[in-house]
């Protein structure tokens, strides 16, 4: 790949975040791809911050929104999945702040029922709950919560 000259790469930069949400680390990463000198590239941020191209709060909070209603993620899985993204501790919780209950529960019921059917053959009723669990806790669930949306009572 070529580089490219600063102007061509902010110009770049700036069409990709007004065509969809990408935090402030990820424009970083390109713009270095690209070849632009670190000081260049601090600069491009600043712009495109300024500019309100990049909002890593923004980011954040689509980037939650999209893994629950898409992915089937939790708070868990996204939370890790941002902070490997760089992104700021108040950013991901505001982006976390934004799930409603509701919706988070309903869309961890889904998920409950889709893998209750999955394990229609499993006679043990104490390993088809454990195998749910397992897959929640893979999917980022809380275990409080988990807990709660699965009767234990019947196990004893």
């Amino acid at each position: 790949m070529k580089e490219l000259t600063y102007e061509q790469a902010l110009h770049r930069a700036a069409s990709l975040c007004s065509s969809g949400e990408h935090s402030s680390d990820e424009i970083r990463n390109k713009l270095l791809k690209w070849g632009i000198s670190p000081s260049e590239v601090n600069r491009a941020i600043d712009y495109l911050i300024n500019e309100k191209y990049i909002d890593n709060y923004r980011f954040a909070r689509a980037y939650c929104l999209d893994k629950l209603r898409y992915n089937h993620w939790g708070r868990i899985k996204i939370q890790q999945m941002l902070r490997m993204q760089g992104l700021e501790e108040d950013a991901i919780q505001h982006g976390l702040q934004q799930i409603d209950d509701d919706e988070y529960l309903h869309i961890m019921d889904d998920v409950i029922a889709q893998k209750s059917q999955s394990l229609s053959n499993e006679r043990n009723e104490y390993q088809r709950k454990a195998k749910i669990v397992k897959h929640l806790m893979s999917r980022g669930f809380e275990m409080g919560i988990i807990v709660k949306r699965l009767d234990f009572s019947n196990l004893e």
